[in-house]
């Protein structure tokens, strides 16, 4: 039988999702855990990786089990053994042949900025002092929400096949205390957010304008666009998946 996990993490003290040697990782731990409650190794397929210090507000994964298995109940026990860092909202039972990271069709992030020090967003947001055009920044997200090939924005020598995603949204929205900028595509290249939020911030603070941004859009290279930003103010917030899946929260 093949089991949806939901869940949650607050990313600081983790090297990311993906099991790493010699690191610990949300991949790892929850490996680790649910594998000793149900005394057996399990492994566990995530809908994507997250990156050192990433949060996730939602976050799925897949996993493998032949016995029964007491939704409910494993799920209190199974949040009781996790480190508080770590939160199981919910497990589904899916067909045998769905998959979290392929099956799922579109992924939702959060950017938060806060331009005021404040110790509550010491490990949660990232500082920024300048006055930022927020107008001009959401002038520029559009542009990057029209484009389809990314590789500008993706890690250098990543592997992958294609660098085209579909972006359905991108847009900066002012809070009471801090500026979210929410993205939502098919899906991300490795470290994709982080500098289109840092190439973002450039066009607020003045230093590139619309037309810098066509050009890095253009010209396919990570060394146009600007700086990642810190990784702590990055949340994956939502998953979704195809109606005929079940799990969808």
């Amino acid at each position: 039988m093949r089991y949806f996990i939901v869940f949650s993490y607050f990313g600081k003290s983790y090297h990311g999702w993906q099991s790493q040697p010699n690191a610990i990782t949300i991949q790892a731990v929850l490996e680790d855990s649910i594998s000793k409650l149900l005394g057996e190794n399990i492994a566990v397929v995530g809908a994507g990786r997250t990156d050192a210090g990433v949060h996730a507000k939602q976050m799925y994964a897949h996993f493998d089990f032949e016995g029964e298995l007491a939704v409910d109940d494993f799920v209190f026990r199974l949040n009781a053994f996790l480190p508080d860092d770590i939160a199981v909202v919910g497990i589904h039972p899916v067909a045998n042949d769905a998959h979290a990271r392929f099956d799922a069709i579109e992924r939702t992030y959060e950017y938060w900025i806060t331009q005021r020090k404040n110790p509550f967003y010491m490990d949660t947001a990232h500082y920024v002092r300048h006055e930022l055009d927020i107008d001009a920044m959401n002038k520029a997200a559009q542009l990057i929400r029209a484009h389809n090939d990314f590789e500008c924005f993706s890690k250098s020598n990543t592997e992958v096949r294609t660098f085209l995603c579909k972006i359905k949204k991108a847009e900066w929205t002012r809070h009471t205390d801090r500026l979210v900028f929410k993205i939502t595509a098919d899906r991300f290249l490795r470290n994709m957010v982080r500098a289109i939020v840092g190439t973002l911030l450039d066009v607020g603070i003045g230093k590139s304008n619309l037309e810098d941004v066509r050009i890095i859009l253009k010209g396919k290279d990570r060394s146009l666009a600007g700086a990642s930003v810190p990784a702590k103010g990055l949340y994956l917030t939502k998953i979704v998946y195809p109606d005929t899946i079940k799990g969808n929260e």
